[in-house]
C-alpha cells in the first residue's frame, strides 16, 4: 500500500505543516489491511490514534514509467479507506528525526471498502469523501481539492517504485482528522458510491 501525505492543503495546515513541493510517500504492509465491518485495535504504544478518510486507487496491472495518458488503463477500481495514524508516536518520531513507519503501518491500520470497478466510469472521476464517528460527521471533502491528482500520483509512483496489480494508493485526507477511542464506530463513504465501517477496540 502506497500512501500520500499532505495532499490536501487544509489538512496540511491543520497540523501546522506546509504543502510539500513533491509528494510525501510512505508505505503500509499487507497486515495493515482490514475489510468492511472489521476491528481496529488501538496499539498499547499510543494514546492518540487519529482517523484519516481517503480515496483509495486500486491498480489493475503491472505498470512502470507510465505517462499521464496511460494512467486510466492502469486502474482497476476505486475504494474508500481510512489511514489510521498514531499521532503521538508520529510526532515523537518526527521530533527525533526518525522514520514513522510504526505510527502508520501497525496491524489493521488501513481499512479498505469493497472496490468499485473503474469501468463504472468514463475517465477518472472526482469523489466526495465523508467520515463519521458514532454517527457524527468529522470529515468532509472532495478529491477536486487534492494538490496532486490521481493521474499525477500514478505517474509519479510508477516512475520511482513501479506498480503491480493489486497495489493500493491512499491518495491523502482532507481536513478534520481527529482522535478515536475504544468503543467508537467509524464509518466513511465515497458518497453515493461505497461505504466502510470499522469498530475501534
Amino acid at each position: 500500500m502506497f500512501c500520500i501525505g499532505r495532499n490536501y492543503a487544509n489538512h496540511a495546515r491543520e497540523l501546522g505543516n506546509e504543502v510539500p513541493e513533491s509528494p510525501i510517500v510512505f508505505l503500509k504492509p499487507p497486515t495493515a489491511y482490514v475489510a468492511n465491518d472489521g476491528v481496529v485495535e488501538i496499539p498499547s504504544i499510543s494514546n492518540n490514534m487519529h482517523h484519516e478518510v481517503e480515496l483509495v486507487v486500486v491498480i489493475g496491472k503491472d505498470c512502470r514509467n507510465v505517462n499521464i495518458d496511460e494512467v486510466e488503463s492502469c486502474i482497476a477500481g476505486y475504494a474508500v479507506g481510512i489511514d489510521f495514524t498514531l499521532r503521538d508516536v508520529q510526532n515523537s518520531a518526527k521530533q527525533k528525526g526518525e522514520p514513522w513507519a510504526t505510527a502508520k503501518g501497525f496491524y489493521a491500520s488501513a481499512p479498505i471498502s469493497a472496490v468499485v470497478p473503474a469501468s463504472t466510469y468514463t475517465g477518472i472521476p472526482d469523489f466526495d469523501l465523508q467520515l463519521e464517528v458514532n454517527g457524527v460527521v468529522k470529515q468532509q471533502g472532495s478529491t477536486t481539492h487534492m494538490e496532486r491528482s490521481v493521474e499525477e500520483l500514478v505517474v509519479y509512483l510508477s516512475s520511482i517504485f513501479g506498480l503491480q496489480k493489486g497495489d493500493c494508493i491512499f491518495t491523502g485526507t482532507p481536513e478534520g482528522v481527529g482522535k478515536v477511542e475504544r468503543g467508537d464506530m467509524v464509518s466513511c463513504t465515497l458518497r453515493n458510491v461505497v461505504e466502510l465501517s470499522v469498530n475501534i477496540r
